[in-house]
């Protein structure tokens, strides 16, 4: 059963177009018999009906390939005015009914598409295409992990839908999906797998290729915190292996079973597909899903209930390294996925889809990162879909991949060479420990360890960061460094406690930062880029170009407003922590002007020209103003 879908008029009149274009639109002249299986009931018709309905079946039967004409069963069309209004067609046993009013119609675009839904219908009760497993997994009727097997009731992917009654039911999707799979030559571009997927079902691979426009190779993703363009596009053939790349636990309630993304390995411009892509790291992408805070509150009970959007964040490694190993201090292993070329396209394409159309649930208990990064390899790999790896821990997933055989955890036997091949990267506290160790060693520091030095106050702190050798002051500019994140952390965690007591919030803060969030959820919401602009599936190259502008222009707004945003909320801070805030930002300047003075010295010293503010200078009065500058390096008996 069709019913009326004026949601997708807009889709609707490209279709028109397309069908004028090949002269499918026109009533024509009579005909001689399609080979199609229908037998046209012409009692109650007009002269002139008759003709439109006859032209029509001629319309289907050049459509229908000779192989899924074979698989219709015998129909009967009849052309009647009691169909209800939202109602354009039905089929009951072998009686296939169309509203009258179609052959009326001005618009040359209903008729057809709402013959071929009902066709489909027909068809699709006897090749049972709606419940094909792996039509299911494409269509977005998702495997539910330790569920028995069973499918979410509920389809996600309402995102740039051609027709939003395709989510309706399966049988639903698949007549829908026929329409366009006929009459979209762009539909094998839009929603490639599934065009693949029916093309091979019907027995027609590669059906109407000659007649469709070539794809463009590229897969479009959208990263808001990228550099340069947040529109950037992804060729499959340039991603040479897949990583589960694991987050460590913490003892933190929401991560102390990790987390799990999946790494793309892609190389360089210019580089050939090979091993050393795995160097090019500025270059490799992160599929990570995560669920969308929209407000500064984050609800433990939301997230137990599933009213967090889940949304697959695409994000350079380069942010996702300095994220858990520098901010949250958890160390990250990259696993190699045993992954053919074949298979790693497949799974990149299917991200893309996910990307574009799919609008989950977050849960932290069901709907969770694990369970999404296992359907997403259960939908991109089919191999995988036989395999049993449903897990609702990232821990749980990759044990299961590393007995199945799929992840090659060995490359982390030794941790050093793993380091430096990129299959590890250590927690940053490892990192502190030692340069903690190295200026403690020339500066005999007042604290016991890395953390005691760190809970000192800015001014505490102050005296010794200019009192050492190049050696020590790096160290000491890392660390220092490490600081003012920690009192960012503090001042964050400050500003949304107050913005939670209404009393006491600035209102005019709170408004520009739910402008900021407001920009960061149509972000990470691509369809929402495109949410005036006719389409579905992928987008094309006139959406592509429709969605990086408004995203340049988000992405220029939301960094201003951030700018913005932080001056506003310092000024609301508590007065202790603005002032520890501002004693911070002194240290890492200062650490860091003593940092120079050090090079220079050293540079001086070594018969080069001396470096930065130094560079106008003589070699030797550079050598003696820095080398008074950076210190000897000897602290007497720990005082600066």
């Amino acid at each position: 059963m069709s019913a009326g879908r004026g949601a997708a008029g807009r889709i609707r009149a490209r279709l028109a177009a397309a069908l004028l274009a090949v002269g499918l639109a026109g009533a024509g002249p009579p005909a001689a018999a399609t080979m199609l299986p229908v037998t046209l009931d012409t009692e109650t018709l007009t002269e002139d009906e008759a003709r439109r309905a006859d032209a029509l079946l001629q319309q289907a039967d050049a459509l229908l390939p000779t192989a899924v004409q074979a698989h219709l069963p015998a129909l009967r069309l009849r052309f009647v005015d009691d169909l209800p209004d939202h109602i354009q067609g039905r089929l009951r046993g072998r009686d296939l009914r169309l509203p009258r009013g179609l052959l009326r119609s001005p618009d040359p675009a209903v008729a057809l598409p709402a013959l071929l839904h009902e066709l489909a219908h027909a068809l699709d009760r006897r090749a049972r295409l709606s419940r094909d497993p792996r039509l299911l997994d494409l269509a977005g009727w998702q495997y539910r992990p330790r569920r028995f097997g069973l499918r979410n009731a509920r389809n996600p992917m309402r995102d740039r839908s051609p027709d939003p009654y395709e989510l309706h039911s399966p049988a639903e999707f698949v007549a829908v999906n026929l329409e366009h799979f006929l009459l979209d030559p762009a539909y094998r571009c839009r929603r490639p797998a599934l065009h693949r997927h029916f093309a091979a079902a019907l027995g027609i691979p590669g059906a109407g290729d000659d007649t469709r426009p070539e794809c463009d190779p590229s897969l479009p993703f959208v990263m808001p915190d990228a550099d340069g363009t947040p529109l950037d596009g992804l060729t499959p053939d340039r991603v040479v292996a897949v990583e589960y790349l694991f987050a460590e636990p913490t003892d933190a309630i929401m991560s102390r079973w990790g987390h799990s993304m999946l790494r793309l390995v892609v190389c360089a411009p210019g580089r050939p597909p090979g091993p050393d892509c795995r160097f090019d790291l500025e270059h490799h992408r992160v599929l990570s899903f995560r669920a969308f805070v929209d407000d500064v509150q984050l609800s433990n009970w939301r997230g137990l209930t599933g009213r967090y959007p889940s949304r697959l964040f695409v994000l350079p490694l380069s942010q996702v390294v300095d994220e858990y190993t520098r901010t949250e201090l958890r160390g990250l292993r990259s696993v190699p996925l045993r992954l053919d070329a074949n298979e790693i396209a497949g799974l990149v394409e299917r991200a893309a889809q996910l990307h574009w159309s799919y609008d989950g649930r977050y849960t932290f208990l069901g709907n969770n990162c694990a369970s999404e990064t296992f359907k997403l390899l259960h939908d991109g790999v089919p191999r995988l879909a036989d395999e049993r790896l449903a897990a609702i821990t990232p821990t749980g997933l990759l044990r299961k991949l590393e007995r199945r055989g799929i992840a090659d955890a060995s490359v982390l036997d030794d941790p050093a060479e793993a380091a430096r091949l990129g299959y590890r990267f250590p927690a940053a506290s490892d990192h502190y420990r030692m340069l903690f160790a190295v200026a403690d060693a020339a500066l005999h520091l007042p604290a016991a360890d890395v953390v005691a030095w760190l809970d000192l106050d800015a001014a505490a702190r102050r005296p010794w960061l200019t009192s050492s050798d190049l050696r020590a002051t790096a160290a000491l500019m890392v660390l220092e460094d490490a600081a003012l994140r920690r009192v960012e952390l503090r001042a964050r965690d400050a500003f949304k406690r107050r913005l939670l007591r209404a009393d006491e919030a600035d209102h005019d803060v709170a408004a520009l930062l739910e402008g900021v969030l407001a920009a960061e959820g149509v972000l990470i919401r691509p369809a929402a880029l495109l949410a005036e602009i006719p389409g579905y599936g992928l987008p094309q190259a006139e959406e592509r170009a429709a969605a990086g502008a408004r995203a340049r222009a988000l992405q220029a707004g939301r960094e201003q407003d951030g700018l913005n945003l932080i001056a506003d909320a310092e000024q609301a801070l508590p007065a202790a922590l603005r002032d520890e805030l501002v004693a911070q930002r002194v240290n890492v300047d200062a650490v860091s002007a003593h940092l120079r003075a050090c090079t220079a010295a050293d540079v001086a010293a070594s018969g080069g020209e001396a470096a930065g503010s130094m560079a106008t200078e003589s070699t030797g009065d550079a050598t003696v103003r820095a080398t008074a500058a950076c210190g000897s390096g000897s602290i007497s008996r720990g005082e600066p």
